[in-house]
């Protein structure tokens, strides 16, 4: 019972670690293949100006153009940190089809400027609710700026980021002339570039940062996916710890496992090689080992698999908006069942062998 129990906590362990790891990357697995991102060539935390957008326009292949600026604020306290940007409502809502409005809160968010689009998470985290009034606090874009809640975006698929703000860029730049703001006028942080034709994101990304080559602001454009795997690069150190400690757990579960099924082969020395006398094949009784070790890791397997759900689900509900999607991949499960698998045949391999090999006189002498 404590090697099943130990087996279902390290199937568990594995399990969690490696849906943290899946979180890590979900921004890049919904990156779309048909959008762009523009931004500037020095570094994100540069703007670009906004008159960058009716040259990027004329670049044969691009479709629709959009695009948003981090903002940065504080909701209440500075723990309660979810993304929140100003973007061009209509052309940003149409380049993200996957973030769900009626057309109610859609029709009331492009008529308020002082709208804001939050994400489903964000709304159960924070208890809101369409008409709800909300404050943030600028850390960038420093003062208190008033919302209210036009709209609440459900995800089209689970994967879908529903941790997430939007209000009017136009609002944005408003206030910021109005606040004497002057980093926030005119300028954006990124433009979201539509295209036709995904097999051609390339040879787009180089036309348009020709158009901007050796001038005061230059741009590099990427795809979506390699934009949102630039940000987990930053954290590559970490996501590959956790990695390896989600294996190391199994290794040590893998030993314990062994010593187990070693233990039981040694205090049955007596009983396999009575059977070995009565006529049973070595073969047989290496089976026998080899089938008790299977089962016992197998059942501890699917128990940890199946309770990493719920435990997976009360663990993103804790941390709220940090995870934007946390939920167990079915090639995680699979793993899991794999591994556990693999423990138990690791585990029963030399006591099957030593028992399978034991000559009967030997055995029978065994205490």
């Amino acid at each position: 019972m404590l090697t099943f129990f130990g087996l279902l906590v390290a199937t568990l362990a594995f399990g969690l670690l490696s849906t943290v790891v899946s979180a890590w990357y979900a921004g890049a697995e919904g990156a779309s293949n048909a959008r762009l991102i523009t931004r500037n060539a020095i570094s994100l935390v540069f703007p670009l100006p906004i008159s960058h957008a009716d040259r990027i326009r004329q670049v044969e292949g691009v479709s629709s153009l959009s695009w948003a600026n981090w903002f940065g604020g504080i909701y209440k306290e500075p723990k309660n940190f979810f993304p929140q940007f100003a973007i061009q409502p209509e052309s940003y809502l149409n380049a993200y089809p996957e973030y769900l409005l009626t057309e109610t809160e859609r029709t009331n968010f492009l008529k308020d400027r002082r709208g804001v689009v939050i994400g489903r998470k964000i709304a159960n985290s924070y208890g809101l609710k369409v008409g709800d009034n909300l404050t943030l606090k600028g850390t960038i874009y420093p003062g208190d700026w008033e919302f209210q809640v036009a709209g609440i975006y459900e995800g089209r698929q689970t994967s879908t980021d529903t941790a997430q703000l939007f209000f009017h860029w136009d609002y944005l730049n408003e206030e910021a002339k109005r606040r004497n703001l002057p980093r926030a006028q005119n300028t954006t942080g990124v433009f979201i570039v539509q295209i036709a034709e995904p097999a051609r994101a390339a040879e787009i990304s180089l036309q348009v940062d020709s158009l901007f080559r050796n001038s005061a602001y230059e741009t590099l454009t990427e795809t979506e996916k390699a934009f949102q795997l630039g940000f987990v690069a930053m954290t590559e150190a970490i996501v590959v710890a956790i990695q390896i400690v989600s294996y190391v757990v199994i290794l040590i579960i893998m030993a314990v496992m062994a010593n187990t099924m070693a233990m039981t082969a040694r205090e049955r020395t007596g009983e396999y090689a009575t059977l070995k006398a009565l006529g049973f094949s070595p073969q047989f009784v290496a089976g026998l080992i080899t089938a008790e070790s299977l089962m016992l890791a197998v059942f501890g397997g699917i128990a940890g698999a199946l309770i990493t759900f719920p435990v997976a689900r009360a663990f993103g509900d804790a941390m709220g908006t940090i995870f934007p999607v946390f939920e167990v991949a079915s090639q995680t499960t699979w793993m899991q069942l794999i591994l556990a698998l693999v423990v138990g045949l690791v585990a029963a391999a030399i006591p099957a062998w030593r028992v399978s090999r034991i000559r009967i006189v030997e055995g029978l002498r065994a205490i």
